[in-house]
């Protein structure tokens, strides 16, 4: 998910400030204080700066989370056990996942916020406050022109500015989680073609992938 070991420890040590936890000799995920495993929007697991594929497979959470990186024995349903005892009822955080269109927050091609960017994070710092928060994941995404090691840089550095603005604002700086995917996770699938000639039609066709995905998690 995040290659640089370094930047995955730096995010470790940021989630332990709000709640989350993970033993790096029992547990290559981060978890919740519920002994949950924490997902982003996407319904993709957090890993921590300990995970491989060999101790993914030793993780309780590694067939839920990597089933399909895990050997298939791994994951072969063994022989059923008691089932263990109800939980007892606990505050579930709710989430609330925002996409903003980076044409909206930026100008195109460019990191710094617009006013009328600045003006639809106001209103997302105003919902952040409403709740006991928990954290807020940032998740920059461009379109596929450009080569992938400038669109990398160009989603980190939006999503570095939606933080940086958010703390300005008054959210504790070790709340907010940040990341890049540049151009991994485009939604607009196969309908604008092929071609990467910067035509003002395809810039316009592409939009929808140029985005932040803000998730604020918090309890009421």
């Amino acid at each position: 998910m995040i290659k640089n070991i370094a930047k995955k420890s730096l995010v470790l040590a940021l989630l332990a400030g709000i709640g989350f936890a993970a033993t790096a000799q029992e547990r290559v995920y981060v978890i919740d204080q519920r002994d949950v495993v924490a997902k982003s929007g996407f319904g993709l697991c957090w890993r921590t700066g300990y995970w491989t594929p060999a101790a993914a497979a030793a993780d309780k959470a590694g067939c839920e989370c990597d089933k399909d990186l895990l050997p298939k024995e791994a994951c072969e349903p063994k022989q059923a056990a008691p089932a263990p005892a109800p939980a007892p009822a606990a505050v579930k955080p709710t989430g609330e996942k925002i996409t903003v269109a980076a044409d909206a927050l930026f100008d195109f091609d460019k990191a710094v916020l617009r006013p009328e960017g600045k003006a639809k994070l106001d209103e997302l710092v105003s919902k952040a406050k409403a709740v006991k928060l928990e954290v807020i994941l940032a998740v920059g995404h461009t379109d596929r022109l450009g080569s992938d090691s400038y669109n990398q840089k160009l989603s980190e550095k939006r999503a570095a500015s939606v933080k940086e603005y958010l703390v300005a604002k008054g959210i504790e700086a070790n709340r907010v989680y940040t990341e890049g995917k540049g151009e991994k996770q485009p939604v607009t699938g196969g309908k604008c073609g092929k071609s990467d000639k910067k035509t003002k039609a395809l810039i316009d066709c592409l939009q929808p992938d140029r985005r932040v995905d803000i998730e604020v998690i918090g309890t009421k």
